[in-house]
């Protein structure tokens, strides 16, 4: 009986040094090498300091910007810690209050008439609550008040939207979306 436990104890020990240790440390090297940004955090810097990862959502409420998608993670939202939807079903009367009051604020930050369709990513949050991507009609319906507010053509803004227009993965998974964080960032770097 001694001898069987003392085997499954190195078995033990070796499997959780393979699994543990050699496996992850290997799996790490690797994927710095293929995909150092990625394998980092995708981080993005601004004059050499860390600003955002261009994985998680960021709050733009300055009109100059772009408006990512709304966050209920966390008490103030886009707390990576606090990761998370609202899960509040479509008859839950504190979303329909929520949405419509996020609708009037798009509608109103945007000049658009009471009527106006507003994008659902503008209004709804994603499941994670840290979504950093917006459809092209939610970066489209933003274009004349960036580029007013920032005294630049509408033109300029909409070929910055088109540049920063991610495609649907490998042609087909998805739809087309806008990272607002990359796209702030260069609107920033703007002459």
């Amino acid at each position: 009986m001694t001898k069987t436990i003392g085997r499954a104890f190195i078995l033990f020990l070796v499997l959780a040094c393979i699994t543990g240790v050699i496996y992850p440390l290997v799996i790490t090297g690797i994927t710095t090498l293929v995909f150092p940004a990625q394998a980092h955090g995708s981080l993005l810097y601004k004059n050499g300091q860390v600003i955002g990862s261009a994985l998680i959502g960021q709050d733009f409420s300055d009109a100059r910007y772009f408006h990512g998608r709304p966050s209920s993670a966390g008490e103030k939202g886009y707390d990576g810690t606090s990761s998370g939807g609202s899960n509040w079903g479509p008859t839950n009367k504190n979303l329909i209050s929520t949405v419509k009051e996020r609708a009037d604020q798009v509608k109103a930050a945007n000049g658009l008439e009471p009527n106006d369709p507003v994008p659902s990513d503008l209004v709804t949050a994603s499941a994670s609550g840290l979504d950093p991507h917006i459809s092209e009609p939610a970066a489209s319906l933003q274009i004349a008040r960036v580029a007013r507010t920032r005294n630049i053509s509408e033109n300029k803004v909409k070929l910055l939207v088109e540049k920063y227009t991610e495609q649907p993965q490998f042609g087909f998974l998805g739809e087309p979306r806008v990272n607002v964080l990359k796209l702030n960032l260069a609107l920033d770097a703007l002459k």
